[in-house]
């Protein structure tokens, strides 16, 4: 039964269409500029609400 199942995967394997190299780069440099981008953006809000709890808390000592 399970040389069945890996003789099938085998078989969906090969009709995948694989990206060339380009696209495997290209996509992976999107990925990356994207993920950086989106870590500043949290950084700065994080920072910006950590500040902003701060003057609260001090503000009106919790």
């Amino acid at each position: 039964m399970q040389l069945q199942f890996f003789k099938e995967v085998k078989s969906e394997l090969g009709k995948v269409v694989w990206p060339s190299y380009e696209e495997f780069v290209g996509s992976t440099i999107v990925v990356l500029v994207l993920m950086t981008a989106f870590a500043i953006y949290l950084g700065i809000v994080d920072l910006a609400l950590s500040h902003l709890a701060q003057y609260v808390f001090a503000k009106f000592g919790v």
